[in-house]
């Protein structure tokens, strides 16, 4: 995002924060406090916690640069008060209160410290909350859980909706980025699980399934999809800590063998150099996308590959894209996505690339149509 409007030590901090900070925080909107000047000193933030994001408004007054924000928390935190204790006297976390005490506008290393022990203190206000449900399930599943790093709680409740306690589980103990080779990522790339319970405060003898959906950080859809992945099932009386075990392994197996599908990716593009020439772009990371500028005669065009997290089970999708005709906006004409040609993933990459490329020399003629009959339309109109 562009930081201008904003006074300079704002800009500074704000910079600093959506830069750094652990998880990709986002502004939603700022705005100006003053009724004389649009000299932007608020915003709203967007947190990621639980698998959600909360928002918080941090409020600065650009006439008083040297005092500290204040932050004002969601609706339904009414209960959040990490600067008082529960008689009402000084913050009871000695770090907020040094951060505050100890604010200095210049620094632009302090909004993110301030937001990431009001994160942390928020982390343990929702434990703490979660702790006091009266639901035995609840109370179990928590017990079984503790030794595992990195579980956020959030509990839920409304006038129109039932409680429920939403989970996020961490899952598997390996570091993603490292296995990618020159890996873009500026964050960790981590899979969740997000478990949800109702909370039933009356004893149940057979308790449902919580609900459950795993869960990426979106980068990670580049070399993984979770979309891709069947939850085992949850079987009658089972907990979490049954259940994590057998996803984990499941989860593990699939993504190292995701990272070997970039070799046989690469090995496929490089099998289309013979026959297109070479590519003038390619992803050379995780090679999912590939462009070749051909000839056929004299029509001259561009064909582009997109391969998928299941190549080879999947065929690539092509277009063919015009060097040479234009539609009225001045967009180079493109086909639609190709994907029905002849295809197989058991064969060696040097046949698919030949069946492609064969498939290609005849759809060539009928894009070369379909571009002369878009020209000769657009010349009548």
């Amino acid at each position: 995002m562009t930081y201008d409007g904003f006074p300079p030590f704002i800009s500074a901090q704000l910079h600093y924060l959506i830069n750094h900070f652990a998880h990709p925080v986002r502004v939603e909107q700022a705005w100006s406090g003053s009724k004389y000047s649009n000299t932007l000193d608020r915003f709203t933030l967007l947190i990621p916690y639980c698998l959600d994001t909360i928002k918080w408004d941090v409020i600065y007054n650009a006439e008083f640069p040297h005092v500290p924000p204040d932050v004002i928390f969601g609706p339904e935190d009414e209960g959040f008060h990490p600067f008082y204790n529960e008689s009402g006297g000084e913050g009871d976390s000695r770090s907020i209160k040094n951060s505050l005490a100890t604010w200095n506008n210049k620094d632009p290393t302090r909004l993110l410290a301030l937001i990431w022990e009001l994160r942390d203190q928020y982390m343990s206000y929702q434990r703490k909350r979660v702790g006091e449900v009266d639901d035995d399930r609840l109370k179990f599943e928590i017990c079984t859980m503790l030794s595992r790093e990195g579980i956020e709680m959030h509990m839920s409740s409304g006038v129109e909706k039932p409680e429920e306690v939403k989970f996020a589980v961490p899952l598997m103990d390996m570091n993603i980025n490292k296995m990618v080779v020159g890996c873009p990522w500026r964050h960790p790339q981590k899979i969740s699980l997000q478990v949800i319970y109702p909370v039933n405060r009356k004893y149940v003898s057979a308790p449902s399934a919580p609900h459950l959906k795993l869960m990426s950080t979106p980068a990670l859809k580049s070399l993984f999809s979770v979309d891709d992945v069947k939850l085992p099932p949850w079987l009658d009386g089972m907990c979490m800590a049954e259940y994590l075990p057998h996803l984990e392994e499941t989860l593990e197996r699939q993504v190292s063998e995701a990272v070997s599908l970039i070799e046989v990716r690469r090995r496929f593009i490089e099998a289309l150099a013979p026959l297109f020439g070479r590519p003038i772009e390619t992803d050379s990371v995780f090679y999912r996308k590939s462009m070749f500028f051909v000839a056929s005669g004299a029509f001259s065009f561009l064909v582009l590959f997109f391969l998928s997290t299941q190549f080879p089970k999947q065929q690539p999708s092509l277009m063919l894209q015009s060097s040479m005709y234009f539609n009225s906006q001045g967009m180079p004409i493109k086909s639609p996505l190709l994907t029905d040609y002849p295809w197989s993933p058991r064969w060696e990459h040097s046949q698919m690339a030949e069946r492609t490329f064969e498939f290609l020399v005849d759809e060539s003629v009928n894009f070369k149509k379909y571009c002369n009959e878009a020209q000769l339309q657009q010349n009548q109109h």
